[in-house]
């Protein structure tokens, strides 16, 4: 079994992957170590002084200027707790779930946070023994950090809410107990520190920016097997086009087609047939290349946020000071999320027109709606229209959530981010995506099929035309569609139509 070591500076997205979904062990390093019991130290020093630290000897929110006793630090990290708890909706899934804990383990252990060591320690053996805490998915204003989903977080940890463990949902401290894992109480400023951060949204857009990094090898892919299927004309994806107008997504997505179509003979010149194609064949470097430069922006974002201080107030043991900043605020992961979500809404809106070339006798050429004896058979019209559907739905859940903003904590926090909600529409645009995605390439199948084209197909091409024909075999009269959907989009899902095309073509 895998173990990720947590340094609170050294988190990748691979390493939140495998732990999110492959159950890798987390282990905190001496460095983490150190650091937890050094920040700890800064924040008993602070009690002990009655030092004015909002959260540690102050309410909170609009209730920072109530004075808390010693003796109240308790009563007031537990009651910070069960009166945040609030969230609505159905459950975050499990790998997400998983991700806010961990991400909430490599902030504790970067020693800003305060807590005590076992406090950390209770949350990395949560991870590894798979207590999983069942966090509602709404609920959260993406400012004060997300305070409603971290509060159902830490639930079981006091023995309290619930939590899945080995495939039931428990109360907290059942599962807890039958885990093996001691409950805690919360003292000074623990509360807080577990609950004021971005955890809830880099969570939800961390993983949907690794699978987002995925669906862009597979609707490289997706647009090659329609360029197959049309013929397209190769002189677009000359390199000489595109090194004039040097964006490096569009470079790359030209340059990507090109190997996945070598040694195609289905592919045409300018002039052969036609002297060049609609855009939804012809742009697809310029239209999939800026959704991986906006992929990759949205990257370097999380990159940066999986491994900050996010919570509030930081604790600097240099100074033995506790000062209070706006690091839980989401709005660069609000924007960033926004543009994810736009940036793979456009993928699908460009294979839906690519599948309506396909399907669409008086565009492509073939038999209406792709299939023989048409009019007994429907074959794939329907498919157009939920495709179209998912493309339209996505226009709507692409609409930013990061413009919007409403004051709270009676006007103490009077702006917000929205960003755990720009987390989540990205999240759901991208499995509409993925669906798209699948119906595309299995129209184009058929399509290649049609014109007698499939041992004729490229390099890249041929090994996803094999995987795809392997579960869904050509259509040659009606049959229930959905099943043959499912079945290619499991082949994206799980990574093993890109992982056969790259056997044959390079990483794509």
């Amino acid at each position: 079994m895998k173990t990720i070591f947590i340094t609170g500076q050294t988190l990748t997205l691979d390493e939140l992957a495998a732990v999110c979904r492959d159950g890798a062990q987390v282990q905190l390093s001496p460095q983490a170590t150190k650091q937890i019991l050094e920040s700890r130290q800064v924040v008993d020093m602070l009690v002990d002084e009655a030092a004015t630290v909002y959260g540690v000897t102050t309410g909170f929110g609009k209730f920072s200027d109530v004075t808390i006793t010693h003796d109240e630090c308790k009563q007031l990290q537990r009651n910070l707790i069960v009166t945040h708890a609030v969230g609505a909706g159905e459950p975050f899934p499990r790998d997400v779930a998983r991700g806010i804990m961990l991400l909430r383990v490599n902030n504790l252990a970067k020693g800003f946070s305060g807590t005590r060591l076992n406090l950390v320690e209770t949350l990395v053996e949560m991870l590894n023994r798979g207590v999983t805490p069942v966090i509602p998915r709404k609920g959260s204003l993406g400012a004060s950090g997300d305070l409603a989903p971290l509060s159902h977080m830490v639930l079981p940890m006091l023995g309290l809410g619930q939590a899945e463990y080995q495939g039931q949902v428990l109360p907290g401290g059942e599962a807890m107990a039958r885990a093996g894992i001691p409950t805690v109480e919360l003292v000074a400023k623990e509360g807080l520190a577990l609950i004021n951060g971005t955890q809830a949204m880099t969570a939800v857009g961390a993983l949907a920016v690794y699978d987002a990094l995925s669906l862009l090898k597979a609707a490289n892919i997706a647009a090659a097997l329609s360029f197959e299927a049309n013929r397209g004309v190769e002189d677009a994806l000359d390199p000489r086009v595109h090194a004039v107008r040097p964006h490096a997504g569009q470079m790359a997505t030209a340059e990507t087609l090109r190997r996945l179509l070598m040694d195609s003979g289905n592919v045409t010149c300018q002039g052969e047939i036609r002297v060049q194609d609609g855009y939804s064949l012809r742009c697809v470097p310029q239209v999939h290349g800026a959704s991986q430069d906006a992929i990759g922006y949205v990257l370097d974002k999380v990159n940066i946020e999986m491994n900050a201080v996010t919570d509030n107030p930081i604790i600097f043991k240099e100074t033995m000071e506790g000062i209070s900043g706006g690091n839980f605020h989401g709005q660069p992961m609000a924007l960033a999320f926004d543009f994810l979500g736009i940036a793979l809404s456009e993928l699908a809106n460009i294979s839906e027109r690519r599948l309506e070339r396909l399907v669409n006798p008086n565009l492509g050429g073939f038999p209406a709606f792709l299939v023989k004896n048409g009019g007994l058979n429907s074959g794939f019209m329907i498919v157009q229209y939920s495709a179209a559907a998912l493309v339209s739905e996505n226009k709507v859940l692409a609409h930013p959530a990061s413009v919007d903003s409403i004051p709270s904590s009676a006007g103490q926090e009077d702006h917000v981010s929205m960003g755990t909600i720009a987390a989540r529409k990205a999240a759901e645009i991208l499995t509409n995506v993925r669906r798209v995605l699948a119906m595309e390439m299995m129209c184009a199948c058929q399509a290649v099929d049609l014109m007698g084209g499939a041992e004729k197909l490229g390099r890249g091409t041929k090994p996803a035309y094999r995987a795809i024909r392997q579960v869904c075999p050509m259509l040659q009269e009606d049959r229930p569609l959905y099943e043959d959907i499912n079945r290619c989009e499991a082949l994206l899902t799980d990574g093993s139509l890109v992982a056969a095309v790259e056997a044959a073509a390079g990483e794509l």
